[in-house]
């Protein structure tokens, strides 16, 4: 089967097509495989592929094979599941550490990770959902603000900020959103109270406390802006980091807390359902076939449009 490698620490330009075995029926026990339509391209993977995690993934050296964000079909069948299924999920990469991605035909995954794509959503829109779904909710629910509180997500426009912005909004907080200029008025629309262009995080930290002079109990870090980003917090206030490498120091009481997504089934299904139903928007940026990965990581380093990129596979 085809699949994509990272040959060695560095630029898009380490990402190779290969060739490997497709895995078997019960090669791995416990879990089934499913054969992708649609993978996505996460922030993390550019993020692993460049060495930032590189003293933290224990002994996986390269080559090994990215990606979280799937959407296929079902090969082997599963609880409340049956061949043929067209499913959704994401590999837990940083905890599996098996270097086994989704930048392949087929993945071998726990069918705990699954959850059933509707009929009305595409494999290119479920793949965009999984991981941003799961790190926007369970954000929140470590951020654990009571309704009425003051939110700041940073990152608005990506998949994750939006998720997060929605998600925030129908728990009765008050949402204030960083985001790519032009996107203000759709913000405002999925659940922002004050939507703000961004900037250097000077002009971030002026914007948002012009909105919010008594400044924000909560800050949710789409944009992994980090420590940059404090003054906006009111003493004894909760910062969400969704990167292990942006985790600011803990100052003015402030509660630091760092999410890492682990896969949420019932969660994902229910999201998924509310995609359908036009109750909660993702956002698909560019769709790339496999062969031309390295151009989608440039894209998205270079956020030259903010959303998910999807392969198609």
């Amino acid at each position: 089967m085809r699949v994509v490698e990272v040959t060695a620490y560095g630029g898009p330009e380490v990402l190779r097509m290969s060739r490997r075995p497709e895995p078997e029926a019960g090669d791995v026990p416990g879990r089934v495989r499913v054969r992708l339509k649609a993978a996505g391209v996460n922030q993390a993977d550019l993020r692993i592929r460049a060495g930032h995690y590189a003293d933290s993934v224990g002994s996986l050296k390269p080559p090994f094979i990215l990606g979280t964000d799937f959407a296929g079909k079902l090969l082997d069948p599963a609880p409340g599941m049956a061949v043929g299924t067209r499913v959704a999920g994401f590999v837990p990469w940083y905890d599996e550490l098996t270097g086994e991605g989704t930048y392949a035909e087929v993945v071998q995954v726990a069918p705990e990770w699954l959850a059933p794509i509707p009929d009305d959503v595409d494999h290119t829109v479920a793949a965009s959902l999984p991981l941003a779904s799961a790190a926007a909710q369970q954000g929140l629910d470590r951020i654990a603000l009571p309704a009425g509180s003051t939110l700041l997500v940073t990152g608005g426009s990506t998949v994750v900020g939006r998720l997060a912005v929605q998600y925030a909004s129908a728990a009765g907080l008050r949402v204030v959103a960083v985001a790519h200029e032009g996107d203000e008025s759709e913000l405002k629309i999925l659940g922002a109270e004050h939507a703000l262009p961004r900037g250097t995080p000077e002009d971030v930290i002026d914007r948002v406390l012009a909105a919010v002079p008594e400044q924000v109990d909560g800050v949710f870090d789409g944009a992994l802006l980090g420590e940059d980003i404090i003054p906006v917090l009111k003493d004894g206030g909760v910062f969400v980091a969704i990167a292990p490498d942006r985790v600011p120091a803990p100052q003015r009481n402030i509660r630091v807390e760092a999410v890492r997504a682990v896969p949420d089934a019932t969660r994902l299904a229910e999201s998924l359902q509310k995609v359908a139903d036009r109750e909660l928007i993702t956002r698909v940026a560019d769709v790339l076939p496999l062969e031309e990965v390295a151009e989608a990581h440039r894209r998205a380093e270079s956020g030259h449009r903010p959303g998910r990129i999807i392969l198609m596979i």
